[in-house]
């Protein structure tokens, strides 16, 4: 069976035969299930004991109408849920009293799954901004994924930080081509162009603008050699920029040749040095976007991560993206958002936040388990969902 099916038949299956145990789960949730009818059954036992199910209070054994009332609450919002799939889910429940250790793997798998989806959507945003030359959408998503993050840190009960892998993660799938990439091409050569003809219009990019933004490497480290020169107030022209180049081993390992370099520094110079270094941004953005949309998304499909693992490497991962988007405000003119001010205090206790984790970790004093309402039956077949879904 597949672990994650059996964590979430027998979360269910001990809520079925010990009421009780829902006090210790407060901190699962309906849709961290991934099969809808386990959905709807949890949240269908929360409801019960939220109007006070006469079974909360038994003190022997359970009342059948705890399992009926349950099934008929949920079948108003599933087809298909029986009387028959709840002797599964009890027969499929080694100890009611392990159901916080149970329900912490149906948190550990909806982690993974949420961080996938998540993941997924950032890329199909950076993917469509690139084709419209946006980046509002990446942006979009990328604040949505981080505010996933940190949510799912909360109930997985530790304080999230980027924590890079110690190990570099396995290679993501090799990405089609970028969108619009002839036009991010020919934006950086044209705006190396524009440098190289009026070197005063450095000082309109140099701020904001890095070699890693060129989406074609060459012109990235052409735009260094440009840095370089411009840094030390040394003239820019084609000499110059050809004699930086030579002597940073750009020509010797074959990133640029004299002819390729010629070419462009003699290229059409006429033009706005920032509107163009805002195209180079732009793309940057997108591309940065679904670099780490990827990264992330092979990380979150990677089931030997713990989710604190998968987390801090996730927040790690989107970097980058942060880093982009901070000087690409810088080249529209907008300040950098002040760091945010410490939390004011509230009313919950200095442990509340890693409450879900101790609830997962300390044991219950041990009970006599009651009695099962009905005859379970053999668990079901049923072919084991996968822990992440496209």
């Amino acid at each position: 069976m597949n672990p994650l099916l059996g964590a979430e038949q027998a979360v269910l299956g001990s809520v079925l035969l010990d009421p009780g145990q829902l006090a210790h789960l407060d901190w699962l949730a309906p849709d961290h299930f991934y099969r809808p009818h386990h959905q709807a059954l949890f949240a269908a036992l929360r409801k019960l004991r939220t109007d006070g199910h006469p079974a909360l209070a038994a003190e022997d054994s359970v009342p059948l109408s705890w399992v009926t009332d349950a099934v008929d609450e949920a079948s108003l919002h599933v087809r298909g849920l029986t009387a028959a799939y709840a002797h599964t889910l009890i027969s499929a429940c080694p100890r009611p009293r392990h159901a916080p250790v149970y329900g912490r793997m149906v948190l550990e798998g909806a982690i993974h799954r949420s961080v996938t989806e998540h993941a997924i959507r950032l890329h199909q945003a950076a993917r469509a901004d690139a084709l419209q030359g946006e980046v509002e959408g990446a942006l979009h998503y990328a604040d949505v994924l981080t505010g996933v993050l940190g949510d799912l840190a909360r109930r997985w009960g530790f304080e999230p930080r980027p924590v890079a892998p110690a190990t570099p993660p396995a290679a993501a799938p090799v990405a089609p081509p970028p969108v619009r990439a002839d036009q991010a091409d020919e934006d950086g050569r044209f705006l190396l162009a524009v440098l190289v003809e009026r070197p005063k219009a450095m000082d309109e990019v140099v701020g904001w603008l890095r070699p890693g933004d060129f989406a074609d490497p060459a012109h990235g480290q052409l735009y260094r050699c440009l840095g370089a020169l411009h840094h030390r107030g040394e003239p820019i022209d084609r000499i110059t920029v050809l004699w930086e180049a030579q002597r940073r081993g750009v020509l010797a390992d074959g990133t640029l040749s004299a002819e390729q370099l010629t070419a462009i520094c003699d290229g059409i110079g006429p033009g706005s040095a920032k509107w163009l270094g805002e195209q180079v941004m732009r793309s940057s953005v997108t591309r940065t976007a679904a670099a780490s949309a990827r990264a992330i998304r092979a990380l979150a499909e990677n089931e030997t991560l713990a989710p604190g693992q998968l987390i801090s490497h996730a927040l790690h991962a989107l970097g980058p993206l942060d880093d982009v988007r901070t000087r690409w405000q810088a080249a529209n003119g907008h300040p950098a958002p002040p760091s945010p001010a410490p939390a004011p205090p509230t009313e919950e206790p200095p442990m509340a936040r890693v409450h879900a984790a101790l609830a997962r970790s300390t044991p219950r004093p041990a009970s006599q388990p009651p009695e099962r309402p009905f005859p379970a039956s053999k668990p079901s077949g049923a072919r084991p969902p996968s822990r992440t879904h496209g």
